[in-house]
């Protein structure tokens, strides 16, 4: 009689060291510029100097490796154990930016006492918002995916066109030149080397930039060797209710995105997220974001960038995510190696981004074809919820007019397109098994 020995799922391999360390480089090199935006624009609303910015933007890049280490790795029942990269979420800066007008002198302090207590309230609603896995079937999970892909592509266009309304022949040209070179690299190259596509095209990408004049250097000569912010530098939590309130609506919609990025990577990496890791996961995005406020972060939750980039190098292994995490923390403490990869122009980062922001909305149309489309109602409620979902990217002033409550909820597409796609299911739905 032969017994057949349990195999390792691929999420908890370990690839050879080398392996570990590209791909966790190449997953920092997919989200920098998303982990040091908030802290960029925060800092500046609340007139920090120079000196203080940097301290600022090397607390959120420390706090996202921790909070990345603890996904990945997991201790007792903090984190999902999936290949999820943390970081500062988008979802918290416009709030922070109405404390900040509030509060003057004071307001980082009194944020995050609000980030403080929204973090401990994750925690504490975990367990209860992690059952919510039994309205995620295929047709609901497939239209999240396929919003969360379709909402970063405009930030890849942003990208491309250095932020501006046009886009600048050079910016168009390395935009191409990157997204020919990871398409290349992808499809003619082979094992490991093909797995990091993404990191070699944005080095071809770099090297054509450089005597373009685009790449620039003064992020890396004016970036100090060593610093990070020592604990509550600034400012020890203040509590105030109206921000506390606010927050706390925020980390709702926090949770709604994470809950959306963990059952689309569940789906990518063939773990289907279980209501136990869900909740592990939240409770870990909950106790980052109140531990980061020590060290002078911000609320946590886990990019849907990177989600893209596995699904498009189908690197599974959680090990290399938590590599990126270790780079991370890295990356706080010495700043200088952060200029390295800010050394990146953002029209070569917008032409990678356009490949794997797609990447995230073609897994998303792969779930969708697992639902049960004779059913006429769920071509309408697909169609809805994806219209709902795309109204704050057609227009994004659309809901001004709408209370702040109610605009922090519909101007993320995502959210707004989740809730579309549970009601409308539940409402008129042919009934499915769920995802998990």
């Amino acid at each position: 009689m032969t017994t057949t020995l349990p195999t390792t799922h691929p999420v908890d391999r370990k690839p050879p060291a080398f392996q570990l360390v590209v791909g966790g480089i190449q997953h920092v090199a997919a989200m920098y510029a998303g982990v040091v935006a908030p802290p960029l624009i925060i800092g500046a609303a609340v007139g920090l100097s120079a000196s203080e910015l940097s301290l600022l933007i090397s607390a959120s890049l420390f706090t996202a490796g921790l909070a990345t280490l603890l996904q990945t790795l997991g201790v007792w029942r903090f984190g999902a154990r999936l290949p999820l990269v943390n970081g500062v979420t988008f979802a918290t800066v416009a709030p922070v930016l109405s404390i900040a007008k509030q509060h003057g002198s004071n307001a980082l302090g009194v944020v995050y006492g609000a980030t403080l207590i929204g973090g401990a309230l994750v925690v504490l609603a975990a367990p209860f918002f992690s059952r919510l896995t039994r309205f995620f079937p295929p047709l609901v999970t497939g239209t999240v995916i396929t919003l969360i892909g379709v909402s970063l592509l405009p930030v890849a266009v942003k990208w491309v066109s250095h932020q501006q309304d046009t886009v600048r022949p050079s910016g168009l040209l390395l935009a191409g030149v990157t997204m020919l070179a990871v398409l290349a690299f992808n499809r003619f190259l082979s094992g490991f080397w093909s797995r990091v596509a993404l990191l070699l095209g944005l080095v071809v990408g770099t090297v054509v930039a450089w005597p373009l004049g685009e790449v620039d250097t003064s992020t890396l000569t004016q970036a100090p060797a060593f610093g990070i912010a020592t604990p509550f530098h600034f400012g020890a939590p203040a509590f105030d209710l109206a921000a506390i309130v606010s927050m706390a609506i925020v980390m709702l919609v926090v949770m709604a995105e994470s809950t959306a990025d963990m059952l689309a990577l569940g789906e990518i990496v063939d773990r289907p997220t279980t209501e136990k890791t869900l909740g592990d996961g939240l409770r870990a995005d909950g106790f980052a974001t109140a531990v980061s406020t020590i060290f002078g972060g911000f609320a946590c939750t886990a990019f849907a960038q990177n989600i893209g980039l596995v699904s498009l190098t189908r690197m599974v292994s959680r090990y290399v995510v938590a590599a990126s995490g270790a780079i991370l923390v890295l990356l706080g403490v010495f700043p200088i190696s952060g200029g390295i990869v800010a050394l990146v122009p953002q029209p070569v980062l917008g032409g990678a981004g356009l490949v794997l922001f797609g990447s995230v909305a073609v897994s998303g149309v792969r779930t969708l074809a697992k639902a049960a489309f004779d059913h006429p109602a769920n071509v309408a409620i697909v169609a809805a919820s994806l219209g709902i979902g795309l109204i704050p990217i057609a227009a994004p002033q659309f809901y001004a007019d709408f209370p702040a409550a109610v605009q922090t909820v519909l101007n993320s597409g995502i959210s707004a397109g989740c809730v579309a796609a549970v009601v409308l299911n539940l409402i008129f739905g042919k009934r499915e098994p769920r995802m998990a």
